[in-house]
């Protein structure tokens, strides 16, 4: 491991609003004392909470919580390298109602009681062609999300992938999932009242080269079985950035 990188882990122990539990705390029963508590413990208050799943650096958490004081917001990654930009950034500004738990998103459930999330954002993930159960918008995780989320809660995603975007609206179709928005291009129909305005530094460099962001959110029951669409998407056409050479362009 790199010094720089054993230089922000050590710095992010000495930030508010950090938490990272060592996975041998939950396997031995000690579990997440904040769970359950997120909003009376972390916050002082008890407004919505919204994740931020495979956050990264962490600029849609920072830049909701500048948008919507009234909200609170947790980024949520297992790569603390990463996270470590917006935590500082909170920090820095002063961004009471934002904070960072570094996990893995199988692990919600030890985090979060059953209704303490109210929203979910997925920004930008690997759309993860060749495996199912890896995608955040699959099934898999679906059934993971509804232990966290209150009745009815509302899941978001914002992609470049075509694939993507095309498997979760069939997903969501197939399963019969309430949409609360849709959008094929967000800079013809950016669904406003949705989407804020936020635009990642990854989401900009395919901006730049013609690929749009879509958008798709919808409810989810807390009880309907879920099962995957039978699908035949064709492939994206690129790779995303850092993950491999670019195709297409």
């Amino acid at each position: 491991m790199g010094k720089n990188k054993l230089k922000k882990f050590a710095e992010m122990e000495t930030l508010e609003r950090v938490y990272q539990y060592p996975f041998s705390s939950l396997r031995d029963g000690e579990g997440c004392p904040l769970r359950g508590r997120w909003g009376k413990e972390v916050f002082g208050n008890d407004n919505p909470i919204t994740l931020e799943l495979g956050c990264g650096k962490g600029e849609y958490a920072v830049g909701m919580g500048r948008l919507y004081p009234d909200r609170n917001f947790i980024g949520i990654d297992i790569k603390g390298a990463r996270m470590w930009t917006g935590a500082r950034q909170i920090n820095a500004e002063g961004l009471n109602n934002v904070a960072f738990l570094r996990t893995s998103i199988h692990l919600l459930p030890e985090f979060f009681a059953p209704g303490e999330v109210a929203e979910i954002w997925i920004t930008f993930p690997d759309p993860q062609m060749k495996k199912v159960n890896k995608r955040l918008t699959g099934t898999h995780f679906l059934d993971i999300y509804r232990k966290v989320l209150a009745p009815g809660g509302v899941i978001n995603l914002k992609t470049d992938s075509p694939f993507l975007f095309a498997y979760t609206r069939g997903m969501a179709e197939h399963n019969s999932l309430p949409l609360v928005g849709l959008s094929e291009d967000l800079a013809v129909n950016p669904l406003a009242e949705l989407v804020p305005p936020i635009t990642t530094y990854y989401e900009q460099q395919w901006l730049s080269r013609g690929i749009p962001s879509k958008y798709i959110g919808w409810r989810l029951p807390a009880d309907a079985q879920l099962t995957e669409p039978d699908l035949d998407i064709e492939p994206d056409t690129y790779r995303s950035f850092g993950r491999g050479t670019l195709q297409g362009f």
